[in-house]
Parts: structure tokens; sequence; C-alpha cells
């Protein structure tokens, strides 16, 4: 695109209708938007007339949202492009481990292709970020790492991502922390790990050892907890306290959670106040069954919350495919989001928390200054693009069309 375009016609929500106190409809308005070097410097109602000279893209009414964050995903796991294979049974997580670590190097199609095929899925739905965790461990070292950074150099300019460095095996039990740290001064962001308990076997040490590397290396955390009960939520206890102790209130995050569904009574409200005075936040891929935390709750508890689709067929699911508008529409199912207003506000887990309109019904997105960044979809409003998980038609990164097209001058640009 030019360093200078309108993008036509473009419809944006601009209120909430209301009934009887309650809100049922969203209020929308076709409108210009003047983008400059990759910024939004101006938004004008369709009537007004616009530069003959300066060159246009024609959005033909389709609703603009902001555009997406992947908040938990593997490029280096998945499977897409290979040929079809289902999983094999593992009777535990460490079973899991040795199949996987056999299976990858065999692919006939290379981790980057595969990798690359994510990605472009991933842009199509919608989504200009992605966190990606990759796999340290012994036999491969920083390989993986190296092979995903070249995947994601490929969509330089097209979206931006963040590198967990993770040690799936177990950071004590392989003894990963110097590899984690090495991951950390060639492009990795955050440092990751799994279940301090069930894996390394000690949780206390484990933890502290995760915060010690985060403070070494000035660098976020990102934790997979798929510990149940007592010993879960002793864990996230424990990730909480340390948060504040190592001031990384705002950069330290829990995925999956899954101990979060076993919390009751004071308990609950104890370890819900301690995840939001910390600022930790709960990344959760919407399992079906009764591993789901309670992420409505979590969230009016203000506690962060964010939707990551997590395993896109790899040697842990068959399953997922890489839509997270799709992730978020099983999330609003699965806590009975149904009215218009729980709906639109839902947006804000796979945004980063940003929403067209704020609770009160308030324009917040877009605004002068900001990024265009978005993503242009066949709905009526952001409630009915949730639940009927629209089709997207362009993704936007910067004021450049990155997926999908749109009409300039009667031809499609791509």
């Amino acid at each position: 695109m030019d360093s200078k375009q309108w993008l036509m016609n473009v419809l944006l929500e601009t209120g909430f209708h209301y009934e009887n106190g309650h809100v049922v409809a969203t209020k929308t308005e076709l409108v210009h938007l003047l983008i400059e070097e990759g910024k939004i410097t101006k938004m004008t109602p369709q009537s007004t007339k616009i530069e003959a000279d300066v060159p246009k893209q024609d959005a033909n009414g389709l609703l603009a949202l902001p555009s997406f964050v992947e908040k938990h995903c593997h490029l280096d796991k998945t499977l897409l492009g290979d040929k079809w294979t289902a999983n094999i049974p593992a009777p535990s997580i460490f079973d899991r481990f040795e199949i996987e670590k056999e299976r990858l190097p065999q692919l006939e199609v290379p981790m980057e292709e595969r990798a690359s095929i994510l990605i472009n899925t991933m842009l199509k739905s919608g989504v200009t970020h992605i966190r990606t965790h990759v796999d340290l461990y012994p036999e491969v070292g920083l390989n993986y790492l190296e092979t995903i950074k070249k995947a994601l150099a490929r969509y330089e300019g097209k979206l931006t991502h963040e590198i967990v460095a993770f040690p799936q095996h177990g950071l004590l039990r392989t003894n990963a922390s110097e590899i984690v740290k090495e991951a950390l001064t060639k492009g990795a962001t955050l440092v990751g790990g799994v279940d301090p308990a069930s894996v390394d076997g000690d949780m206390e040490k484990s933890v502290k050892e995760l915060f010690n590397l985060a403070n070494l290396t000035n660098s976020g955390i990102d934790l997979h907890l798929h510990d149940r009960g007592e010993v879960g939520l002793t864990t996230i206890k424990e990730v909480a306290r340390l948060t504040v102790e190592y001031q990384l209130q705002g950069r330290v995050a829990i995925s999956h959670a899954f101990a979060l569904a076993d919390m009751v009574g004071e308990e609950a409200k104890e370890i819900m106040l301690m995840l939001a005075e910390a600022k930790v936040a709960i990344i959760s891929s919407v399992p079906l069954g009764d591993r789901v935390p309670p992420l409505p709750t979590l969230d009016e508890h203000q506690v962060e919350v964010a939707i990551g689709c997590d395993n896109i067929y790899d040697s842990w699911s068959p399953f997922g495919n890489g839509d997270i508008l799709e992730r978020l529409g099983r999330f609003a199912q699965r806590f009975n989001y149904v009215t218009e207003q729980k709906l639109a506000t839902s947006l804000k887990f796979i945004t980063n928390g940003v929403t067209p309109l704020n609770e009160q019904g308030e324009q917040v997105w877009p605004a002068i200054g900001m990024d265009a960044n978005m993503v242009l979809v066949s709905a009526s409003c952001s409630a009915e693009a949730v639940a009927r998980r629209s089709e997207r038609h362009a993704t936007i990164f910067k004021g450049n069309i990155v997926a999908g097209c749109l009409s300039t001058k009667g031809e499609e640009t791509r």
C-alpha cells in the first residue's frame, strides 16, 4: 500500500441501542479512514468528499474490528502440511514427550514450512500478533528456535511476535536453565516452563528458578500449568507471590491453569485477588470438559484473561484449525455469552483488551493516531462476528493488506 491512502466505506461501531435498560443492538456508521505511514490520521463520514489524487481502497461496507492476537501457540509442533496422522496413545505426559521428540524429525515437510502454513492460516483469520512457545531440550538445543525465527522472518512487516523459551521436558528435569538463558539472548523474549510439581518434581525450586531466569534476563514469564487441585492452586499462589517479589507485575502469565476450575469459596476469592494485584494473566484455550478455568469470573475480578488456540493439529491433538475467532466463539458458547453486549465485550479476549466500544457503549476504537491494524469482516457488529464466526475478507497491519483482498478501482489487491 501507499504511505498515504484512504480506506473507504468502512463500517464502524458507534454505540449501543438500548431498550428497557438492556443493550439490544449495536449502532454503526460508514466512514472513510485516512491512513498515513501505517497510522489512522483522519476519520470522516461516508458523505464527505475526499481528495481525488490520494490512492483509495474500498472496504465496501465491511465491518472493521481490531486485529486479533494469538496468545498461545506452538509453531514448532504443528503437523500442518504433512500427511494426515492421528495421535498415538500415550499413558503419561512423559510418554507424550518421547513420542513427539521421535516424531517431529521424521516428518517429510520441514518445520519451517509447516510453521509458515500455520502463520498464513492465522493471518487469514485476522491475527497480527503471535505468541509462540518453542521447545528447548538437550537433543535439539536451539535448532527449533532458529527454525521458527526463520519462519517468522518471512512475515516481517506483516505481524509482530513473541517467542517463549519453552523447556517442555522440564526446567529442572532436563537441567535447561543454561539453554533457556542462551535462547533469551538469541530471539526468545519470555521464559517458559511446565508443571513445576508434576514434571520437575519440586514446585518451589522450579518456580524460583523460573523467576531467577526472568530476573537475570529482564524477561517476562509464561508458564504452562496443567496440575489440578491443591497442587496446581499452590503453584498459582507461589507464582503470584513471586511476581510481586520480583516486581514483574504485568509481565507474567499462566497458560491453561486448570486448577482454577477447582477453587471454591474463600480460597477462590483469595487467589483471584492475588492474581489481580500481581497482574498475572491467565491464558486459556477453552478446552472442552471440566478443565477450563472460570474465565468470566476471573475477568469480573480484574484478572487479565486471554484466549489462544494452543494445539493446532500436532502430536498432542489432531484437532484445531488455527482460527482464533472460532475459539472465541467456543468461549462464548461455553460461558453462555448470548447477549449483544456480552458477545461484543468478549472480543477483548483475543485483541489484548481492545474493543470498538467500551462498556458504556462509547466508541474507543479506532482513534486518531492508532496503528491501522484491523480485520474486515462480513458482519453487522462485533456480536455477530463472534457468534457467527463471520468471514474475514482482509487483514490489515499498519495500513497494509497482509491477508485477503479489497477492491481498488475495480481491481482486487492481494
